[in-house]
């Protein structure tokens, strides 16, 4: 009784494995084709739309996002976003009555258009010097001890 019981579990799973294999691989397939389509409909080439997917995952935010928080328009205007970052980001300061989620979303919505600047070759790299990047921080570390 126990060895019926038994293969009719592992029968079981393995039917199991099987179906959730084939799920996974439709769903990547699936994915595969809407990245195409999306960049076939952009005008972009599927490595850029490639490129604009991994931004958008290391940064936590989309570049449509990140557009709209600070309320700039394509085609980027680097000067215009800072314009934007600088009037928003010191308004949203917490000592000042202020939000620190907007103030990091303002922060991020900024790395992420600039990290597009500098996909699209329109903004050359900066390297963060180490006392602001250690600054940075200190002062993440704090607000979350708020």
């Amino acid at each position: 009784m126990w060895r019926n019981m038994v293969k009719v579990a592992l029968a079981a799973g393995e039917a199991f494995g099987k179906a959730l294999t084939k799920a996974v691989k439709e769903e990547m397939k699936a994915t595969q084709q809407a990245a195409e389509r999306h960049a076939a409909s952009s005008g972009g080439s599927r490595e850029d739309t490639r490129q604009n997917a991994n931004a958008n995952a290391r940064l936590g935010i989309s570049l449509e996002e990140s557009l709209k928080i600070l309320d700039v328009k394509e085609p980027l205007n680097e000067k215009e976003v800072k314009e934007r970052y600088e009037f928003l980001f010191p308004l949203n300061d917490k000592t000042k009555g202020g939000s620190f989620y907007l103030q990091s979303k303002i922060y991020r919505a900024k790395e992420r258009i600039d990290e597009e600047l500098i996909n699209r070759g329109e903004k050359e790299r900066e390297e963060p010097k180490k006392e602001e990047e250690e600054q940075k921080v200190v002062e993440e570390k704090k607000a979350m001890e708020k």
